[in-house]
């Protein structure tokens, strides 16, 4: 079966900080629907928007996103 996007933790990280989608989307500079579509896989972010996410979150890029190839 396949399927879109890699799989990420962001959901995790961002409910541990009590955010709602909205609020991780106004940190980052994006849609509340862009930060849905990055958490459920049905998007990849760009690589800028992937070390903002991993900078905003204190991690590396490997710890959010695992490539599901």
């Amino acid at each position: 079966m396949f399927e879109l996007g890699m799989k990420n933790n962001i959901r995790v990280l961002r409910a541990e900080r009590r955010w709602t989608q909205a609020d991780l989307a106004k940190e980052l500079g994006v849609s509340r629907n862009s930060v849905n579509a990055i958490e459920n896989g049905k998007y990849d972010p760009s690589l800028p928007l992937a070390f903002k996410i991993a900078r905003l979150f204190e991690q590396t890029v490997e710890e959010i996103f695992e490539d599901e190839g």
